[in-house]
């Protein structure tokens, strides 16, 4: 195309910015207006719609359609080409500098910096409130067992008083607290003083209480608030009365604290082990944050740990009872954690509670704990007698 172009009728993708040439005296088109600039304009080519650099991760920014400006401020398109136009600033001619386009390289859209690892919690807070709780478990599970009964039954208490405030909150389900916590606690005293024979009666009695509690009101929903009274009845109280009746053997408070540090530890290991090494999700689904790896962690840290207790502070346990016990533990503890984030998914919260800074509430401490008191339990009943 050689000089005798110009004036040439548009041609497609042509995007001018006036149907007219420049004259002289016209006024500027802003206050930032230099004609050494504007004589350097270059019309914008239509872009194919292919996506934008970067992938997945700049999908909804950045990526060019076709038929419309690429710019918010951008005018649309006249009609005719300016006069005047040479032939190299014709948008199809090759040497039009919109047509030697430079590759896109990294430097264009740097890399997002890594960010570091978070520990999704307030490791100093947590760390102090988890040393003060070990403190008054400690003192009163060596000093008077009626105080440890009593620091459970508080405990349980708070744990029932969070569950049934969430499920009124988020999803209107009213189980009545006033039987449950009575019968709570009377399940915790009736399992340190009578037994296992004990604790199922109270638990009985605490099913029928809710029942007829629960009849003092509108019949509407009376089925789903029963339900979940039951519910809180059994996962809370009656396994926590698992713990109470550890207490009442010989060496009772050796094995609460062999229970307590065996929980501890499995949490330890998970998390130490899975922040570090963890890729593979355990259950995504409920709890994004648990791997593979971390189960594996609690396992290892567990299973030594129990070892040594058994060895050590249990009458007549051996190390290779404690690889049992620490297995188990590991086990329990998790799906315990899995078990209440799986609660706590349907109720659409994170945490039960903000009693505990840095843990959440009772109930996101009683977690793990719940569900791995019968066990420890039982597997103590069955390796050294209920002594």
């Amino acid at each position: 195309m050689n000089d005798s172009s110009w004036g040439a009728p548009p041609q497609a993708g042509y995007w001018g910015p006036s149907d007219r040439g420049p004259v002289q005296g016209d006024a500027p088109a802003g206050p930032a207006y230099d004609a050494h600039h504007a004589q350097q304009t270059r019309p914008m080519p239509i872009v194919p719609d292919v996506p934008a650099h970067g992938g997945d991760q700049d999908d909804d920014r950045g990526a060019a359609r076709t038929g419309g400006p690429l710019f918010r401020d951008e005018t649309p398109p006249p009609s005719t080409p300016p006069p005047f136009q040479t032939s190299s600033q014709h948008p199809q001619h090759p040497q039009h500098p919109l047509n030697q386009q430079e590759p896109m390289t990294s430097a264009a859209q740097p890399a997002p910096a890594p960010q570091k690892k978070s520990a999704g919690r307030d490791l100093g807070a947590a760390i102090g409130v988890g040393v003060g709780l070990g403190v008054v478990i400690v003192a009163s599970l060596f000093v008077v067992k009626a105080v440890f009964i009593g620091v459970i039954t508080v405990a349980v208490v708070v744990g029932l008083w969070e569950l049934t405030s969430r499920l009124a909150e988020r999803k209107d389900i009213k189980a009545p607290l006033v039987p449950l916590a009575l019968g709570g606690a009377a399940m915790v005293v009736a399992g340190y003083v009578r037994g296992p024979e004990g604790a199922w009666v109270a638990m009985a009695l605490t099913a029928l209480a809710v029942l007829v509690w629960r009849m003092t009101e509108p019949p509407e929903g009376y089925l789903k608030d029963v339900t979940a009274g039951v519910f809180a009845a059994f996962y809370i109280p009656f396994l926590a009365t698992f713990v109470a009746m550890m207490l009442t053997a010989d060496d009772g408070a050796w094995r609460v604290l062999t229970f307590l540090l065996l929980a501890v530890v499995s949490d330890t290991g998970a998390y130490a082990v899975g922040w570090r090494f963890g890729t593979h999700k355990l259950a995504p689904r409920i709890s994004p944050g648990k791997t593979r790896e971390g189960l594996l962690g609690a396992v290892a840290f567990a299973m030594v740990a129990g070892a040594l207790c058994m060895q050590f502070l249990i009458d007549d346990g051996t190390w290779w009872q404690g690889l049992i016990v620490g297995f188990a533990v590991a086990v329990s503890a998790t799906l315990g954690d899995l078990g209440e984030s799986m609660i706590k998914r349907d109720l659409g919260i994170k945490d039960m509670g903000t009693l505990l800074p840095g843990h959440g509430g009772i109930m996101d401490r009683l977690d793990s704990l719940l569900p791995t008191a019968p066990v420890v339990w039982l597997l103590l009943v069955l390796f050294v007698g209920s002594g």
